[in-house]
């Protein structure tokens, strides 16, 4: 099932034309007659989604830094919790105790 097709998708223009003329020219009785243009439109729209996601997240590691900041600075706080848990020695000791056991192929 794809989107709605009357909101513009500028990337499959010629996808979308060619669904419509086939599904004009294609008989309502031929249930599978218009699956490969229909796969090419879904693979278009995939791609079209793909590229709008990269666009909107380009910044989105900026925008966490800051949120982040910004709740710490509400709650009074100098370091955030992945700051304290980079200097607790019992977790940082816990982790490559952790770490040496995957590499070894021991789990507990």
């Amino acid at each position: 099932m794809h989107p709605p097709l009357d909101r513009p998708h500028p990337e499959c223009v010629e996808e979308i034309d060619d669904l419509y003329h086939c599904h004009a020219t294609t008989s309502k009785l031929k249930f599978w007659g218009c699956n490969n243009v229909k796969f090419a439109l879904d693979q278009c729209l995939k791609k079209e989604k793909q590229n709008l996601l990269v666009e909107l997240n380009k910044d989105a590691a900026e925008k966490r830094a800051a949120e982040e900041d910004a709740y710490q600075k509400a709650l009074g706080k100098e370091m955030s919790f992945e700051d304290y848990l980079k200097k607790d020695k019992d977790f940082n000791k816990a982790m490559e105790d952790r770490r040496r056991m995957e590499e070894s192929g021991q789990k507990k």
